[in-house]
């Protein structure tokens, strides 16, 4: 509502005085403010905030009258009169000094189109000239206690017990004074009348008095304490004719501040709380309405210790209340007891080093105009002089001001006056329902609003380092560039805590200030505000101000009743000074502002309040009558300006006791019955009801139905026609604002949309919401159609997204900068009695406002659990079950009667959490729900939870079923500290197995730890949840970590270890291995059976993954894990680690790896990269840091450089990598794959070279870029990188072919990890296959080199040359690809299988099949061979089948060979891909 924004300003008097003030009061329109000290008054101006006057009382006239003590304004500015001490009011004349005459001038730059236009246009821009005349004393012959101001008359009361009541114009001759004793005090009027119980009077006087007009009376307090309200039996006052009625039970009042808005009395207590009292109207009594205290939970250290109310200000709109205590400090409370500032809490009553500050004490405050300023007097002690240095540290800023220096015997001093600033919502001064679901504030020259639109967020950093922004507190606002789309930008309206600052602007702020309305329109996107004439609007699209082109039509209206949006029209009620007529405009927010362009209809009374409602206008006035207006656009007629119809006119005079007390007029389609239920379903989306707040209570008028429905021939008249409205029903009491929607009610989410939503002040919300039949069926005749629903929130809630399920509010959010003081406020160590005044930044907190949002849909669902409307709940709850945070309303209702009925001291009769948990499993999150709510409460509670929604063991055993690992992690917390050890061991280890089988490392982690935890006794402490701080992971969860202290260098061939003896003796003893945390842990504590039992499952898994030929996901077990992979590998040598079937592991590492099967090139016939000139280029230019052996790893077999027709480019695409060979830059990660993991589909050219086609021998171009557009047959490109590279075609042709026949580079640095494991473990099979698959001859020669230790056992020996064998026979039939290295690695198998020919095995068998296949395996040397044979049995090569007429000749076959089963081969790889868990498809690998 109200909100404290920045810091305090100082205003210093410019008088140099001796005295401080005391007192301040403001003129009725609070553009004056009277200032008091004991011999001076002062008038100071609002804006600019100056002193005007200063009038200095002689020392002589101060003897006689006494010091000053209060002051009261006439209404009409023209008169102060003053309270003197001995017994005299003074009264002086305000004299202005003319038209023309101001203090200070506004000097324009030259050229300035700002012009004088008429007479009063400068009034209040600059302060006025004014002079003090003090006319003839007034003596009333007794101390007085108290001034009360009315139109005509002085009300003052004296310490005799007098009320005096003087004229203000004939002062001598207007005098009454009234005895207490002769007016009749009881508790009500109806006892008075009947000579009830009367208060005796005898000696007591009016200690504080305050006249209230809505009430028509005077409240007051007496000096025993007890509270009154007296009120004149007739028009005019005098002894007989007034009566009172005093509150029973109290007798500690010490001040009263009425609000006129509300019709409420609020007493200030010695014990430091306010009484709000209103007057029940049948009986007359005082009634206590609701206290403002604070509480000892809010307040724990100070509730009880605020002393006696000193003063209570209502603002100017009476929508807050500002109170302060004697002890010092302010509070703000709105009208009906929602607390929104104190500074007795917190920052501000706390330094940033946890020093307890002394809280402001003040003397006197007052609001300013339209409420944006609150001026303060403060109230020094003064302290004597022998203060030594050390004290002052705690010293507060009056301790500072009034350090008296010794050589100077009066210390003159500039006296302050602070004033506080606030931002206040729209909604206070213009409650209009055109936008409810943005958020309006405004100060006194800047509009904040919550902006909730992503295309306008990106620029809204220009705008907001305005004002406010000037603080180190606001940095730069950055607004979220793009948001899912969540209903109407959710995430928009609630990600960032930012406000649009708007900057009103200074030409309409000069001459209209203070701005009085603002409006918003149901975009958002445009903004309205009035100030004292005239008004201007501003876009949010244009970021542009539009105000009046002609001065003088601004001049000439005022806005009384209020603004509003309507499309694109701003409606405004106004009054119109040329022809002094109230008036209704509607102007175009398209073109300029002028009244050219307006549509004015006259209106009959003065009007109060406007709302508007679809096309309709409804407007409060004067007369206590409401009229509806429809507004209807013409688009045929040349001026598209909207026609305004009268409708209809209501009158509410019997019901309404003074027009100032309707807070605001809504039209709205709430009615109490739903819609099914009407008689003619064409009405119902029309405006069914006005509600009205009158001061704090809120009616309704519905359409009365009941009369006959006499229908009209004419169906247009029908349409015209509207219902009366019938009596007003009372639908609450103390609201302070109300919400309800216009936009017609989708089927989803009826019940919020359709609902009515209150704010009642410190009695939290009500929504009054409709409850519907299910599925059409006939209501029950028991249940009413809408039902009051309360519940408390713990923000001011400003705007209601009724689709979102969310409040939207603000809130005050406080800084400290005590460093700004400079040790001001700490004695500087000896630097003598030179104190400087400690600055208000220190002594104050930087106050901002926050935005903030609660979500209500668990009170509302609770509520009507409660009211056993559980089918009405489940309505509601599935209609919502589609918002982001749904899954936390569940909870936070399960948690919020969890915390309440297990904590209750006494037994609950109807206990709601069965209720509620049967409703949560109605909801697929209902696992999660329990389990989140469980873990954030206490353990006491558990049980109670767990008897009402089921037992823990089962419910883990659900989330198992439903695969939900992290759910059932959270319940094994559970199991373990509710039940036995035996029991969560065995859930843990259920689960264990699951988040192994499907790679879920991180949990597999934590349920080491948890196993570990219970075997050895730590189970008292629940191991915490998932985010501990683990062993450091891969930067991708999922990849294998290298081993940290290992150098494992990938490039370097593996001849370079020694070839020679192997020793098997080192495999066998425990290997360095894996030094991660993790591995330690294994074998810190191996003895103990806990880690056995954990490694037992880890060997079992290692095993499993290694039986399927899972090596992959056995090296991610192996790093994320810290397993011993080497040692257990040894150990499982003979074991699971042999290797059975040699093809179907190789098929399977192929898969696993995303690894191409290779291919024979078309070239192979005559390749001349034999001479290695290739090699040399790319070498040096693009392997820099990949493996030797990477692209070119074995000589071709080709070998005659025949003149037999041109090799065909295997792949179309290749121009952008060779980009990056010319330009010499390093390797570009020749994978583009790599940073997805996937293969990138690539057209393939194959020529068509073998038998039989099968979908192993189809090499996809996994590692070709894809941003490659080369055209087919388009070479120029190439044909520069030839130049440039010096390279033939085909040598790149078989480049491009390595290149394809080559897995994704981090697939290789993992095959490459693995032969080190493997060989590090001596399981030699393994290490022949992934030779294979990496093609590297010097692997299979190293391995082969073993193979002739002792040490190694004759099986393994057998098993690898079996394996051999099946896969030359493989390859001979199935892929081809295979064959060039097979043939590499010859002379080793040959070796081999003579070593084994003894045991009958024939060397014949590793030929290829074909006729020239001998010819193949000899080393042959011919260098001249036209056409050399071919493994696929002597065919010629394609080239020459094609006549090798054109370079692309072949390009007519490049797909026959079944292309699908290349496409399929990839599409395989990729949707593996896919498949794989996060976890597992992204990894890192790390080298050391």
């Amino acid at each position: 509502m109200y909100f404290l924004t920045g810091w305090p300003r100082r205003l210093l008097c410019p008088l140099k005085s001796a005295e401080e003030p005391f007192h301040i009061q403001p003129s009725y329109q609070r553009i004056f403010f009277a200032v008091l000290s004991e011999t001076q008054l002062s008038i100071w101006f609002s804006r600019p905030s100056v002193l005007i006057v200063s009038y200095i009382e002689s020392a002589k006239a101060s003897s006689r009258f006494g010091h000053y003590q209060q002051s009261e304004w006439r209404p009409d500015n023209s008169m102060i009169a003053v309270v003197a001490s001995k017994g005299y009011i003074l009264l002086f004349d305000v004299l202005g000094a003319g038209d023309d005459k101001y203090l200070y001038e506004p000097v324009y730059p030259k050229g300035s189109h700002r012009v004088k236009v008429n007479p009063g246009y400068k009034e209040e821009q600059c302060a006025p000239v004014l002079s003090l005349e003090m006319k003839r004393p007034v003596d009333l012959e007794a101390p007085i206690t108290s001034l009360q101001s009315l139109p005509e008359d002085l009300v003052v009361t004296t310490a005799d017990g007098y009320l005096h009541i003087l004229h203000w114009d004939g002062i001598s001759n207007g005098h009454r004074a009234i005895s207490l004793c002769t007016v009749p005090f009881s508790l009500d009027l109806q006892s008075s009348r009947a000579g009830g119980p009367c208060l005796d009077l005898d000696g007591v006087h009016i200690r504080d008095i305050e006249y209230c007009v809505t009430l028509d009376g005077f409240a007051v307090v007496f000096d025993d304490g007890r509270l009154g309200f007296i009120t004149p039996t007739a028009s005019r006052f005098s002894a007989d004719q007034l009566q009172g009625v005093w509150a029973a039970d109290v007798t500690d009042g010490t001040c009263v501040a009425v609000n006129n808005k509300y019709r409420l009395m609020a007493f200030g207590c010695t014990s430091g709380s306010v009484l709000v009292y209103m007057v029940e109207t049948t009986t007359g009594s005082m009634q206590l309405s609701h206290k403002l205290e604070l509480t000892p939970k809010h307040y724990p250290d100070v509730w009880n210790k605020t002393g006696p109310v000193k003063m209570i200000r209502w603002s100017p709109d009476y929508s807050v209340a500002m109170v302060t205590w004697e002890c010092g400090g302010l509070s703000l409370w709105s009208v009906f007891g929602a607390q929104l500032i104190c500074t007795l809490g917190e920052d501000f009553a706390y330094r940033s080093d946890g020093t307890k500050k002394d809280p402001l004490k003040i003397s006197s405050m007052c609001w300013g105009a339209e409420g944006y300023h609150l001026w303060v007097t403060e109230r020094r002690e003064e302290r004597p002089d022998t203060e030594t240095e050390t004290e002052t540290e705690t010293e507060t800023e009056e301790g500072v001001e009034e350090k008296m220096e010794e050589d100077r015997p009066v210390d003159l001093k500039q006296a302050g006056i602070l004033q506080f600033q606030f931002v206040k919502s729209a909604l206070t001064t213009n409650p209009c329902t055109s936008n409810q679901e943005q958020v309006l504030l405004h100060g006194e020259d800047r509009l904040y609003l919550t902006w909730g639109d992503t295309t306008q967020a990106q620029s809204a950093s220009p705008d907001t380092p305005s004002g406010v922004d000037k603080s180190p507190h606001h940095k730069p606002v950055t607004l979220p560039t793009s948001a899912p789309d969540l209903s109407q930008g959710l995430c928009t309206l609630l990600g960032h805590k930012h406000w649009h600052v708007v900057q009103i602007h200074s030409t309409y702020l000069e001459s209209n200030w203070p701005i009085r309305f603002a409006a918003i329109d149901s975009a958002g996107q445009c903004m309205a505000i009035a100030g004292r004439r005239g008004f201007a609007h501003y876009s949010l699209y244009t970021r542009k101000w539009k105000l009046f082109g002609n001065i003088t039509q601004e001049q000439n209206l005022t806005v009384t009743g209020g603004l509003a949006w309507w499309n694109d029209y701003v409606v405004i009620a106004c009054y119109n000074f040329t022809d002094q007529q109230e008036e209704l405009r509607l102007y175009p927010r398209s073109s300029n502002l002028d009244n050219a362009f307006c549509s004015t209809t006259r209106l009959h009374s003065d009007t109060l309040l406007l709302n508007v409602f679809r096309n309709m206008v409804v407007l409060f006035r004067a007369d206590c009558s409401i009229c509806l207006y429809s507004i209807t656009s013409n688009q045929d007629s040349s001026t598209p300006l909207p026609c305004v119809e009268l409708l209809q006119e209501v009158s509410m005079s019997r019901y309404i006791p003074h027009p100032g007390l309707v807070v605001s007029v809504t039209l709205t389609s709430v009615r109490t019955e739903t819609g099914i239920t009407l008689k003619t379903p064409q009405q119902v989306c029309l405006a069914e009801s006005i509600m009205l707040n009158i001061a704090g209570q809120l009616i309704m008028l519905q359409r009365d139905r009941s009369g006959p429905q006499v229908r009209e021939k004419d169906p247009a008249l029908n349409q015209k026609k509207l219902l009366p409205f019938g009596s007003p029903v009372v639908l609450a009491q103390c609201v302070e604002i109300v919400w309800t929607t216009c936009r017609s009610s989708s089927r989803k989410k009826r019940h919020l949309l359709e609902a009515l939503w209150l704010w009642c002040g410190e009695a939290g919300m009500k929504v009054w919401l409709p409850l519907f039949p299910r599925d059409h069926r006939k209501p029950q005749s028991f249940l009413s159609r809408r039902i009051m629903l309360p519940f408390h929130i713990n923000i001011y809630p400003l705007a209601v997204l009724f689709e979102d399920a969310l409040v939207l509010g603000a809130t005050n959010e406080t800084v400290l900068y005590d460093s700004v003081s400079g040790g001001g406020g700490g004695g500087g160590g000896g630097g003598g009695p030179q104190l400087v005044r400690e600055p208000l930044e220190a002594l104050f907190p930087f106050c901002t406002v926050e935005r903030t949002s609660h979500i209500y849909l668990h009170h509302i669902l609770r509520q009507l659990l409660v009211r056993n409307l559980g089918e009405q709940a489940l309505m509601l709850a599935q209609s919502c079950a589609a918002l982001p945070y749904f899954p936390h309303v569940l909870e936070l209702m399960v948690h919020v009667v969890l915390e309440e009925e297990a904590t209750s001291r006494e037994p609950i009769p109807d206990p709601l959490l069965p209720t509620v948990a049967k409703f949560i499993t109605e909801f697929p999150h209902f696992l999660q729900t329990i389990v989140h709510c469980a873990r954030k409460t206490e353990y006491a509670l558990w049980n109670y939870l767990f008897a009402a929604v089921g037992n823990p063991k089962d419910l883990f055993e659900e989330c198992l079923m439903a695969q939900d690992l992290d759910t059932a992690a959270s319940y094994l917390i559970i199991l373990q500290n509710m039940e036995a050890p035996a029991v969560s061991r065995q859930h843990a280890t259920l689960l264990f197995n699951t988040a192994l089988e499907q790679g879920k490392w991180d949990l597999c982690r934590h349920m080491i730890r948890f196993l570990k935890a219970i075997g050895s006794g730590e189970s008292e402490t629940p191991p915490s949840t998932p985010t501990t701080q683990e062993p450091p992971q891969p930067s991708a969860a999922g990849g294998f970590e290298f081993f940290r202290h290992r150098s494992i260098s990938l490039s370097q061939s593996a001849d370079s270890i020694a070839a020679g003896k192997f020793n098997l003796q080192k495999t066998f003893s425990m290997p360095s291995g894996p030094s991660t945390k993790g591995a330690d842990r294994w074998s810190k504590d191996a003895d103990c059976a806990e880690n056995m039992y954990i490694d037992m499952m880890l060997w079992r898994h290692a095993r499993h993954l290694l039986e399927q030929v899972r090596l992959r996901e056995l090296g991610c077990f192996s790093a994320q894990l810290g397993f011993e992979l080497i040692g257990w590998l040894c150990r499982e040598r003979t074991r699971v680690a042999r290797v059975d079937d040699f093809v179907s592991a190789l098929k399977r590492l192929h898969s696993d790896f995303l690894w191409p099967f290779p291919v024979i090139p078309a070239c192979a016939l005559n390749s001349p990269l034999k001479n290695g000139r290739c090699r040399s280029v790319l070498s040096t230019q693009l392997l820099k840091s990949q493996s030797a052996d990477s692209l070119l790893n074995s000589p071709m077999e080709g070998e005659g450089e025949g003149e037999g027709g041109l090799p065909l480019p295997s792949v179309s695409a290749r121009h952008s990598w060779l980009d990056g060979l010319s330009s010499g830059t390093g390797p570009k990660e020749t994978d583009s794959s790599s940073s997805h993991g996937a293969p990138v589909p690539q057209e393939a050219f194959l020529s068509p070279l073998i038998n039989k086609v099968d979908e192993c021998s189809i090499g996809s171009a996994t590692d070709l870029t894809e941003t490659s557009s080369m055209v087919d047959g388009d070479w120029t490109m190439v044909d520069e990188n030839f130049t440039t590279l010096c390279l033939s075609q085909s040598e790149l042709e078989h480049i491009s072919m390595e290149l394809a026949n080559k897995g994704p580079h981090k697939s290789q640095v993992q095959l490459r990890y693995l032969l080190h494991v493997f060989m590090e473990a001596g399981c030699l099979e393994w290490c022949v296959i992934i030779g294979l698959i990496l093609r590297d001859a010097s692997i299979i020669k190293q391995v082969l080199g073993f193979l002739e230790s002792p040490d190694v056992q004759p099986d393994t020996i057998a098993n690898i040359r079996t394996g051999l064998l099946a896969v030359d026979a493989w390859a001979s039939s199935d892929c081809l690809g295979y064959k060039p290295f097979l043939k590499l690695i010859q002379p080793q198998l040959q070796k081999l299988l003579e070593s084994a020919a003894e045991s009958g095995v024939n060397p014949e068998s590793f030929q290829p099949a074909g006729s020239a296949g001998a010819k193949l395996l000899e080393p042959t040397h011919h260098h001249h061979h036209h056409h050399h044979p071919r493994p696929g049995g002597g065919r010629p090569g394609a080239e020459e089948r094609l006549g090798g007429s054109t370079p692309l000749g072949s390009l007519s076959l490049s797909l026959s060979l079944e292309a699908s089963g290349a496409g399929s081969l990839e599409r395989c790889a990729e949707e593996e891909q896919k498949e794989r868990s996060p976890e597992e498809g992204a990894y890192d690998c790390t080298l050391s």
